[in-house]
């Protein structure tokens, strides 16, 4: 019986590790949602890259998907997303100000204190 209680202690263990990891770990899987009120976040496009608090990639798969760092994946199902978003038309109701990068090693914040908005 000692051998029982020993193994489930080490898959206890071991399901706390995942639970947590996958916790603190979430991929920026990415909802766009059609109105603002269903949103976590509202998002601004900018123009040029030094008007961005984020520089985002859209990566072509979900295990590409970074964590908090501007690797966006967009999915097709909002209850598949880690945020909701609402692209808004003016600067001013934005929460984050987005530039969108053409290769993924230029993704990432410019302004960190507003990454809260995406954990």
């Amino acid at each position: 019986m000692k051998l029982k209680a020993n193994s489930m202690k080490k898959l206890l263990t071991i399901l706390a590790i995942f639970l947590l990891m996958t916790t603190i770990s979430k991929a920026q899987k990415i909802y766009e949602v059609k109105y603002e009120s269903q949103a976590d976040v509202k998002v601004f496009m900018v123009a040029y890259e030094s008007q961005a608090d984020l520089k985002v990639f859209y990566v072509s798969y979900s295990s590409q998907a970074g964590t908090n760092d501007g690797k966006w994946f967009q999915v097709d199902y909002e209850s598949q997303a880690d945020v909701k978003v609402f692209f808004v038309k003016y600067e001013s109701q934005a929460d984050v100000k987005v530039y969108k990068v053409a290769y993924e090693s230029q993704a990432g914040w410019r302004n960190a204190s507003k990454s809260h908005f995406f954990r």
